[in-house]
């Protein structure tokens, strides 16, 4: 029976609760994960991660675990409860592993459960962008003295501009004619921004901009609220590695402030919201700033429009390779995904008034 299967690999970690139901949590695309409820009125997240995708799983559970005891560290001024509620809290095996790994079925990890929260899956406020900015800000803010060099690299070169552009540019010469026509113009277009798109790159490998620890999702699902829309835990730290903050900021921004959904093929419905924009930096500021030197604060818009970019480039790649990363609905669909993200930075730049040479 599937309920013996979870309660075997549940037994497997440190707590002596009994398991009574599990119901999947349906919210990710990626990874397993499984709300636990427990005899004692215990809850946990129980979550197989999918080694398909990613191929350290124990560098990434060992990742998030370590983040985690550092914020845990850096809070211990508060008490406990409130600590519980404000990071994650992953729970080990009986062995001390932070992971359990069960024959050809994978690894799992395990988290206590933080109750009476809520995701947004879309920002429709501005108290909702504030809340979201200033919790990501406090997130990267408190990590801000980890080494990221401890952390493995779990997506390689997953916001690299150089190696999105070599993909791009293989695209090209494998592309149907037809296609080809069809993209043009924003081929010519991604051709036109190469240089500004290199800037952030070339400064994080010159060190002038601080390599840090980023979470590399900071959609806004990935952000726990409680009951009265105030910003209570970063989740979802499975793409924690090293990174720049302009990664975070700006893809933070990418998914907050498009008035459309990213394959609205209407472009007109697409445009920038400044006022979640500007909401969003406010509570990101309030908690980051001191934390940032001036040229990391000089390029955060431009890790917004860079961030928007590198989506548009990597949908705009894949629709050249005849769709064979993302999943497709239709004939166009990533050319129309990428058309939106090119028509959000136009809205952007008009918005922000973004020119750097």
């Amino acid at each position: 029976m599937i309920i013996d299967k979870f309660k075997n690999i549940f037994n497997q970690f440190d707590d002596s609760s009994t398991i009574l139901t599990y119901t999947e949590l349906a919210t990710g695309h990626i990874n397993d994960t499984y709300l636990i409820e427990t005899s004692n009125n215990k809850k946990f997240v129980l979550q197989r991660i999918n080694h398909g995708v990613f191929k350290d799983v124990p560098g990434l559970i060992y990742n998030k675990v370590a983040i985690s005891k550092h914020i845990q560290k850096k809070l211990s001024p508060i008490s406990h409860s409130k600590r519980a509620r404000k990071v994650l809290t992953f729970v080990p095996t009986k062995n001390g592993s932070p992971f359990y790994y069960e024959n050809k079925g994978g690894y799992w990890n395990m988290m206590v459960y933080i109750s009476e929260s809520i995701t947004y899956e879309i920002v429709n406020s501005e108290e909702i962008a504030y809340e979201g900015g200033k919790l990501i800000g406090d997130f990267l803010n408190l990590t801000n003295d980890f080494n990221a060099n401890q952390l493995i690299e779990v997506i390689p070169k997953f916001h690299d501009m150089s190696f999105r552009f070599s993909q791009f540019e293989a695209s090209l010469k494998v592309a149907s004619q037809e296609r080809l026509i069809l993209a043009k113009h924003y081929i010519d277009k991604v051709w036109s921004l190469k240089d500004e798109m290199h800037i952030l790159q070339n400064l994080k490998e010159k060190g002038i901009i601080k390599l840090r620890v980023t979470h590399n999702d900071t959609k806004i699902s990935n952000v726990l609220f409680d009951t009265n829309k105030k910003g209570l835990c970063v989740i979802d730290t499975d793409t924690v590695m090293p990174g720049i903050v302009h990664y975070d900021f700006g893809d933070a921004i990418r998914t907050i402030c498009n008035t459309a959904a990213e394959d609205e093929k209407n472009l007109a419905l697409v445009n920038f919201n400044i006022d979640y924009y500007n909401a969003y930096v406010k509570g990101f500021l309030k908690e980051m700033n001191a934390s940032l030197s001036s040229i990391e604060l000089k390029y955060l818009p431009l890790g917004a429009k860079t961030m928007i970019f590198i989506m548009a480039l990597r949908f705009l790649t894949d629709f050249l390779n005849n769709d064979i990363y993302y999943k497709t609905k239709y004939a166009n669909h990533n050319l129309d995904r990428a058309k939106n993200q090119f028509k959000l930075i136009e809205s952007l730049v008009k918005k922000l008034q973004v020119d750097i040479e």
